[in-house]
C-alpha cells in the first residue's frame, strides 16, 4: 500500500470520526462553505505554520460573504515543503446567523501527502462556543515534497466589512 493511500485512508477514517463525534447531527445546520488560500510553507519534523487568508460563503441567498485570516498549525510527523494551495470546508452550526461567528479556535485530525501534486484534509471543531464544524469538501491542492500527520489547530480573526462611506449634507 503506497503511502498517499495509507494516509487517504487515515484521513477518512479520522473524518468520520471527528465529525460524527462532535456534536449530533440534528443539532448543526448547514450555513456555507469556507474557502481558504494557504500560504507556502516547510515542515519542521514535528510541525508546521501557514497562514490563511479565507472567505465565508453563506447559504442563504442575500447574506454578504465575510472574510477572515487566520493560521494553521500541525503538530506532528510534517517533513517538507510546499508551495501554496487552497482548501474548502463546509461550515456546520447550530443556527446560521453567523456574522463573524467562525471566528475563533478550531482543532481536529490534519493529513496529508504530496509528491509533485498532492492532497490532503483537516476535519476542524471549534469557533463560536465549540459548536462550528469544518468538514472538508475539497481537499487541499498542494504542490512540493512533504508528507504529514497528526493535530491541526486552526484560528480565524474576522475582518469587518469596512464601514460604508458617510454622505455629506451640504447646507445652502
Amino acid at each position: 500500500m503506497s503511502i498517499a493511500r495509507l494516509i487517504a485512508a487515515v484521513v477518512i477514517a479520522a473524518t468520520a470520526t471527528t465529525f460524527l463525534s462532535a456534536t449530533p447531527a440534528a443539532a448543526r445546520v448547514k450555513v456555507g462553505s469556507l474557502g481558504c488560500d494557504i500560504s507556502p510553507g516547510f515542515g519542521v519534523i514535528i510541525g508546521s505554520k501557514r497562514t490563511l487568508n479565507c472567505i465565508f460563503t453563506p447559504s442563504s441567498p442575500g447574506r454578504p460573504s465575510e472574510r477572515y485570516t487566520g493560521t494553521i498549525t500541525k503538530l506532528g510527523i510534517d517533513i517538507g515543503t510546499l508551495a501554496g494551495g487552497g482548501m474548502i470546508w463546509l461550515v456546520y452550526a447550530p443556527t446560521n446567523r453567523l456574522d463573524g461567528a467562525l471566528q475563533g479556535s478550531y482543532s481536529g485530525v490534519a493529513a496529508n501527502a504530496t509528491v509533485g501534486l498532492g492532497v490532503g484534509a483537516n476535519v476542524l471543531i471549534g469557533g463560536f462556543e465549540g459548536s462550528i464544524a469544518l468538514q472538508p469538501v475539497s481537499a487541499e491542492g498542494t504542490s512540493g515534497l512533504n508528507i504529514a500527520a497528526g493535530v491541526a489547530n486552526m484560528i480565524l480573526t474576522w475582518v469587518p466589512p469596512a464601514p460604508a462611506p458617510k454622505r455629506h449634507i451640504s447646507q445652502r
